[in-house]
């Protein structure tokens, strides 16, 4: 069963990122969709962690 995370913990996963700026980049189409379920938002963890993996700048050496 898929996780589903809080805009909160999207925030924290994504370096603490406004409630509003997540909201434009979903418009925009930068983020990967969210679900709404009861009228709360949550966007599935596989989902944001491959959108994490595929940024250019997460696949720097360390």
């Amino acid at each position: 069963m898929t996780k589903l995370l809080t805009l909160r913990e999207v925030s924290e996963r994504l370096g603490g990122r406004s409630r509003a700026s997540l909201y434009i980049d979903w418009k925009l189409g930068r983020l990967p969709a969210p679900i709404k379920i009861g009228g709360r938002t949550y966007m599935r963890e596989g989902d944001l962690a491959a959108f994490i993996q595929q940024r250019p700048e997460a696949n720097l050496a360390a």
